[in-house]
């Protein structure tokens, strides 16, 4: 791995263009998605549950980039810094595409998949960039779309606990004194 790491680098150098795009082109999926509502292209799921997947999907992603970056303390090619694996801009590029792709493939399957050409451009320019290496992007695609499979599997199971409307709850929130310190205590019954 490590020499197609290095191979790549000296490649990409006799070509490199650099541009900072990359660092908001990760977002355009998320956006298109919302913009196509905006728009009156409806997806899956309304703006609520959307936003909560999404969300989620952007969580579990950075719960597993951020302690990968400090354990593995893979060094930049760039040698600006020792985070470099996996890569958080291919990550949230490919969780963002992948959410477009869920969002649309029941209804519209051109317009799910096109997201997915903005993650890739995302990771090229990462590379080129000299910021990551082919590895680290490729792993950052697997996460993300790990992430955004493992949000849209998570949903139902917790939405359940969002949605109460016409389920038998109670509710109660209860201040407390402790230790010189008030709170407020919640608690859910259903």
């Amino acid at each position: 791995m490590k020499r197609l790491d290095v191979a790549t680098k000296i490649e990409v150098s006799h070509h490199r263009s650099k541009t900072t795009l990359d660092n908001y082109t990760q977002y355009f999926p998320a956006v298109m998605v919302y913009g196509l509502n905006l728009a009156g292209v409806k997806g899956k799921h309304n703006f609520k549950d959307r936003t909560i997947i999404y969300v989620t999907s952007q969580l579990i992603s950075a719960a597993i980039v951020t302690p990968a970056k400090s354990i593995t303390a893979e060094e930049r090619p760039d040698r600006s810094n020792k985070k470099s694996f996996p890569s958080g801009h291919a990550t949230t590029a490919f969780s963002t595409a992948h959410f477009m792709y869920r969002e649309y493939r029941d209804d519209n399957l051109l317009l799910s998949f096109s997201g997915y050409p903005f993650a890739i451009f995302t990771s090229v320019y990462r590379v080129f960039n000299d910021k990551h290496w082919v590895t680290d992007v490729v792993a950052g695609a697997g996460v993300g779309i790990l992430s955004t499979e493992l949000a849209y599997w998570l949903y139902p199971k917790f939405s359940s606990f969002i949605n109460v409307k016409n389920k038998k709850s109670n509710s109660i929130v209860v201040p407390y004194y402790q230790s010189q310190k008030f709170g407020l205590s919640y608690q859910l019954s259903f």
